[in-house]
């Protein structure tokens, strides 16, 4: 083994005789070269190739029954919250456009002045509708949330047999 440096050119400096290069820029283009015109110029990056779209199936074997629970449990009271204001909207556009009104003076019309006159708020005032919406909103919590759990058990039973539900995923 020799430590003599098996290199015969020289590292550092120009050449003797060797015409002077022009300085180089970080590109590797010399800085006195001419820019070609901007049509003829290739592009600097060659665009990838068109990737093919991946594909994975998957098959759903299980549904976790306390997840369940809890989605639908979020999303039930979510929907009875709607189902109260709902109702609570609904009876006060119904009542300033007149609607109750209107319904009491036909009603008066089909009865005649005899029957005393009907009241239509007497039988669904605003807080008797709030509270029935707020009743129905209850209920339904309670079925959807026990439906789901159900729902989620008998899934689990059914994909024990059957092996599941498959799904195949693509990446476009």
């Amino acid at each position: 083994m020799s430590t003599s440096n098996s290199n015969p050119r020289p590292t550092a400096g120009p050449r003797v005789g060797a015409p002077a290069r022009p300085p180089q820029r970080p590109g590797g283009a010399p800085a006195t070269a001419q820019r070609p015109a901007t049509g003829s110029r290739p592009p600097l990056v060659k665009p990838a190739a068109k990737a093919k779209a991946r594909r994975a199936r998957l098959l759903v074997s299980k549904v976790d029954a306390w997840s369940v629970l809890k989605m639908a449990f979020l999303l039930s009271v979510a929907l009875g919250i709607i189902t109260v204001v709902a109702a609570v909207v609904l009876w006060s556009v119904l009542d300033l456009t007149g609607v109750f009104d209107k319904v009491n003076s036909l009603m008066t019309d089909i009865q005649g002045t005899e029957g005393g006159g009907f009241d239509l708020k007497k039988y669904a005032s605003l807080g008797q509708v709030a509270s029935f919406a707020t009743i129905i909103a209850v209920v339904n919590v309670l079925l959807l949330t026990a439906l789901s759990v159900l729902s989620a058990v008998l899934y689990n039973i059914s994909a024990t047999l059957v092996g599941g539900i498959g799904i195949t995923l693509t990446d476009d």
